[in-house]
């Protein structure tokens, strides 16, 4: 027999195992995140479905506030992906190191649709929450 064949099948290192898998749980939650954010924005945007068909209904802003979060749930899954396979590259060269630019990023984003639910909010006239109506 040839020296190639007796040689046993090499065994990966099962902290670098743990790495991957740890990966792609973070990335999984950052996915999840992504879809949250999107429909949320939706949902911000068909909230004028409960109001009664024959009520006023003036465009507003709302439509903005869902894109914003639409958007940012895209971005999301974007930016998560390609973190996904930068962290996985990094794991097989052994050179991974955490970015706080992503967190910082995320953070902020979260922050800044929040303060625009708020505001959306408090400034919607009392007189359109009244007329909320399910059928």
């Amino acid at each position: 027999m040839s020296a190639d064949l007796q040689e046993k099948p090499k065994k990966l290192n099962p902290n670098r195992i743990r790495d991957h898998l740890a990966n792609e749980r973070t990335y999984l939650a950052w996915m999840r995140s992504g879809i949250a954010l999107m429909g949320f924005g939706v949902l911000i945007v068909r909230l004028r479905i409960l109001r009664p068909p024959m009520a006023p209904q003036p465009p507003g802003a709302g439509w903005k506030l869902g894109l914003a979060f639409a958007i940012a749930g895209i971005l999301s899954v974007f930016l998560s992906t390609q973190h996904y396979f930068a962290v996985r590259n990094d794991i097989e060269e052994d050179t991974y190191e955490p970015p706080d630019r992503w967190v910082i990023l995320s953070s902020l984003t979260i922050v800044l649709l929040g303060l625009g639910v708020i505001y959306y909010v408090f400034t919607v006239p009392l007189e359109l929450l009244n007329a909320v109506v399910i059928e």
